[in-house]
Parts: C-alpha cells; sequence; structure tokens
C-alpha cells in the first residue's frame, strides 16, 4: 500500500488539511497498509495561530515538527528545506502532499522533488497575478514541479491549461476548506467576554487586515480605518489584530469607541462572528471563500484576487487599497443591497473524499 506525507505550516493550511485527515484515517479502516504522516513545519509557532487549530480541528499530533518558523522568508525556506529533506529521508513517501501558497508548500515541494518523490498541490493553479505577492511566486514555483494538481474552480484549471499541464494531471476536486467550513459550522461558538455578549446579529462588522499594501504604510493604513469607521456609521467593528498589524496602529495612536482590536481568535470562534455578521472586511483571500459560502457581504481590501469565482459566484466585491473608494459598498452593505452567494460548483464538504479517492486509485 502506498504512503503518503501531508504537510501543514501555517494557520490556512490546517483548514485545509483536516479533512483529508479524516478522509485518510476512514480509507484506512478498509485498506489497513495505507500510511500516511502529517507534518507540521512550525512555520506559524505562536497556540493560537497553530496548536488551538490542532484541537478545534480534530486533527492528530503531528508525527514530527520541523521548528521553521521565524526569520525572513529566505532564512524560513531554507530551514524547512533543510529539515523537510531529512524528514523525507528517514522517512520516504510515494507522495507528498501540499496544501495553499504558504512558504511551507514552496519549501516542501522543492525538497520532496529533489529526492524524486512525486508532490501533489491541493489548491493547484490558482493566480492573483501579482507578484509582488510572496504568496504568488510559492504558487509558481509549486506548480512548475507538480505532478498532481487538485483545483478548486473551473478558472484555476484554466490557468493550467494556459501554462501547459497536461489534462490527465488536473483534478477538479472542489474546496477542502469548504469541507471543513462545512464540518464545523454546527459547532462555531461565541468567544467569551462581555465584548462579544454586547454584539447584536447582523449589527456589527468583522475586519481583518495582514497584507504591507493595506498595513505597512502609516498614513495608508491610518486612512483606510478612517474610511471604515466612517462607513460603518458607528457599528461595532472586530479585528483580530496580526501581530504586525498591532504594532503599527498602536504607533498611528489609532482608537474608536466601535472599533475592538482583539487577540486573534480561534477558528470556531472568528467563523461564528462571520457567519453572524453584517459584513466582513478583509485582505485575506481564504476569508472570503468562507463569508461567500455563508453568504455574509465581503469587502476585500486589494487591487487583484487568487479567487475571483468568489466575485463571480459569491458574496465578495474586489474594492482595492484605495481608501476613497470604500464608501459606496459600505453604503449598500448598510441598506441591506448587497448579491447573494450563487453557489460555487464542488464546494459541497466532499472534496477531501475526492482527493484522497483519486490519490489511492493511482498509487494502489
Amino acid at each position: 500500500m502506498p504512503k503518503f506525507t501531508l504537510v501543514a505550516g501555517a494557520r490556512p493550511n490546517f483548514m485545509k488539511i483536516a479533512p483529508m485527515i479524516h478522509a485518510f484515517q476512514r480509507a484506512k479502516k478498509t485498506n489497513p497498509k495505507l500510511d500516511f504522516r502529517l507534518v507540521h513545519t512550525g512555520q506559524h509557532y505562536d497556540k493560537k495561530m497553530s496548536g488551538d487549530f490542532f484541537d478545534q480541528l480534530n486533527i492528530p499530533a503531528p508525527n514530527a515538527n520541523l521548528g521553521g518558523g521565524g526569520g525572513t522568508q529566505a532564512e524560513q525556506t531554507a530551514s524547512i528545506m533543510v529539515a523537510f529533506e531529512k524528514e523525507l529521508m528517514e522517512n520516504r513517501p510515494d507522495l507528498v502532499l501540499v496544501v495553499g501558497d504558504v512558504t511551507s508548500t514552496l519549501a516542501c515541494s522543492i525538497a520532496a522533488k529533489k529526492l524524486q518523490i512525486d508532490v501533489a498541490h491541493v489548491e493547484g493553479g490558482i493566480r492573483s497575478g501579482d507578484l509582488s505577492m510572496p504568496e504568488e511566486i510559492n504558487r509558481m514555483v509549486t506548480d512548475s514541479i507538480t505532478d498532481h494538481f487538485f483545483t478548486t474552480s473551473e478558472i484555476a484549471n484554466e490557468n493550467l491549461r494556459k501554462a501547459g499541464v497536461a489534462e490527465q494531471k488536473i483534478h477538479f476536486v472542489g474546496n477542502t476548506m469548504i469541507d471543513t467550513l462545512k464540518a464545523q459550522m454546527p459547532r462555531f461558538r461565541q468567544p467569551e467576554g462581555d465584548l462579544f455578549d454586547s454584539l447584536k446579529k447582523r449589527e456589527y462588522f468583522v475586519m481583518t487586515m495582514h497584507r504591507p499594501a493595506n498595513v505597512d504604510q502609516e498614513q495608508q493604513l491610518k486612512a483606510m480605518i478612517e474610511a471604515i469607521l466612517e462607513g460603518t456609521e458607528g457599528l461595532p467593528i472586530i479585528f483580530p489584530v496580526h501581530p504586525r498589524t498591532a504594532k503599527n496602529l498602536q504607533h498611528l495612536g489609532i482608537a474608536a469607541p466601535n472599533l475592538h482590536m482583539t487577540e486573534p481568535l480561534g477558528y470556531l470562534e472568528f467563523n461564528y462572528l462571520v457567519k453572524n455578521a453584517k459584513g466582513v472586511i478583509t485582505d485575506s483571500g481564504g476569508i472570503t471563500e468562507e463569508a461567500s459560502v455563508m453568504n455574509v457581504p465581503c469587502i476585500t481590501l486589494r487591487d487583484n484576487t487568487e479567487r475571483a469565482e468568489t466575485i463571480h459566484l459569491g458574496t465578495n466585491e474586489l474594492v482595492g487599497t484605495d481608501p476613497k473608494k470604500l464608501k459606496p459598498y459600505l453604503e449598500k452593505i448598510m441598506r441591506g443591497e448587497w448579491k447573494e452567494y450563487q453557489g460555487i460548483p464542488l464546494w459541497d464538504g466532499k472534496t477531501a473524499e475526492r482527493i484522497v479517492k483519486i490519490l489511492l486509485e493511482a498509487y494502489s
């Protein structure tokens, strides 16, 4: 029977990998010789960014933790590659399965291919066209050496075809992050504390910001927050703050009675807030997917997106990074005139089952 190694590194990876672990566990009941290992690269090493996700998503403790957190992009990539190469030499699989577009995705793909081990990329083929984003470089390099592409949309399929990828390598399966969302939705729970007790359904906003274009230039960040405060008309704004953003906001002295900056939240708590919000303001691609499926209005503070299906069929609108453009979109949410979720093909909660079935057929 085949051996598979699954790689998770940063917070978004855990939502994508959890349903595949569960699908492999189910497959193992009928194929006892099936062997799979979970390797945590340690890219995110903060408990809120890592440990809680293993508990909340019912993921077993990893077989190995590479401790690859910290440092510059290059230092982190090198550290993970060195440690993962050692892991592969000691526990050689038939295939390494990577997810998403973080540093770990790139580093582990390269290490595997240099040892002549096949690579499968879950979420292959998505593109923003923006090479200023480290994630876009990670996607492009990973996809250039991938053997099996598990895609989330027809747009991703077309991107791969244009790049010359053979049709038999492209597997349109859906979105494993939505598997997790659908499985965990009954378990969503309100975060603890007076602030969260005081919130009324559909009468608050959830905001996240972490991309350098939004948070690293002080005047840009200040103007964006001011535009959001003006457009949300005094409704509470829940803002779980990325450490880098917190530092910049503190320096700028930004504060308002309805702007509530909180610690990072667990998966179940954060998505409880999103599900019940009037709207979401974000620069995260993954959140646009979750908000769309939950039919919650979503504004993306970016000039491009690698998840165009969330705009065509979801509840997402690409507003850009100019604070002046925000007003009409926020007015539309406040009036309750936002578009509805249309349904994105194969985002049905069964993606992981399809992936594991394809892998077992290919490697048994």
